[in-house]
């Protein structure tokens, strides 16, 4: 087991748990919830969901491509040692 399969499997790690946070963070996309439990909607609530939202998307993004990446690298170092 070279160094690379050990950096890359880490790393496939590290982004695979990244991803199931940040999955979770993300709020669902449930329309009218709130009226039926009495959360209020206000403007500034919806704005910092929305913020909020679009940066876990963001970064559920960015972790899913590293992750890919890395099984890729992972399957091309399997396939020549």
């Amino acid at each position: 087991m070279g160094i690379w399969e050990i950096v890359l499997g880490a790393l496939l790690i590290l982004m695979s748990v990244a991803i199931i946070i940040v999955i979770i963070l993300q709020e669902g996309n449930q329309q009218g919830v709130g009226v039926v439990t009495g959360g209020a909607d206000t403007f500034f609530s919806k704005n910092k969901a929305r913020s909020i939202d679009a940066f876990l998307s963001r970064w559920t993004k960015v972790f899913a491509a590293v992750f890919v990446l890395a099984v890729i690298g992972l399957n091309v170092l399997a396939y020549f040692s």
